[in-house]
């Protein structure tokens, strides 16, 4: 089965995303939620207007602008990998979110994919990412990649294959505040 980054966001906001989408076969339209919406359509502003830029002040010589990444049965598109003069390779990411000094272990975890699948797929070293939080002023938050990053994903996607072959019900999120938005809201008892 294909796991996509998005996938793994999804299941660490609450493993019943994993459920009703996996195992129910439920379609979460996504296209009804609107910070998605708007999320979807900053990224798309921001690779028409960066294309060329570079920001050498991280030292990046090159950039690649949404390529797909593949390795194995994961799956992801990050919003830019860059190549740095250091010889080593970086994603970089987008978020239509403020930056209140705290990275969310989603953002983490998405950044940790998308640097294994930059490994697999330019064989070069990545040991750390970058965030750009849009709502906070463009800030560049930049994160380190942990020698046991591997190990973090495997655990996930562990779960993940847990609740599809078994058709476990997980829990829900431990913050009702997220249930607000979410898309399953209607029918998921909590």
């Amino acid at each position: 089965m294909i796991i996509t980054t998005s996938h793994v966001i999804e299941h660490l906001y609450c493993p019943r995303f994993t459920y009703y989408q996996y195992v129910a076969s439920m379609p979460q339209y996504e296209e009804k939620n609107n910070k998605v919406l708007i999320g979807r359509s900053t990224h798309q502003h921001r690779a028409m207007r960066n294309i060329n830029y570079l920001r050498k002040k991280i030292g990046v010589v090159k950039k690649e602008i949404t390529p797909y990444l593949a390795a194995g049965t994961l799956r992801g598109i990050p919003d830019e990998v860059l190549t740095l003069k250091d010889g080593t390779m970086a994603p970089l990411e987008y978020k239509f979110a403020e930056y209140n000094n705290v990275v969310y272990k989603t953002y983490k975890q998405q950044l940790y994919i998308y640097a294994y699948l930059i490994n697999k797929n330019y064989n070069k070293p990545v040991n750390h990412a970058y965030l750009i939080y849009t709502r906070s002023n463009n800030i560049l938050v930049k994160i380190e990649i942990p020698h046991n990053y591997t190990q973090i994903i495997e655990h996930t996607l562990s779960e993940i294959h847990k609740i599809i072959e078994k058709k476990y019900y997980p829990g829900t999120t431990r913050n009702a505040e997220k249930c607000i938005n979410c898309t399953f809201r209607n029918i998921c008892p909590k």
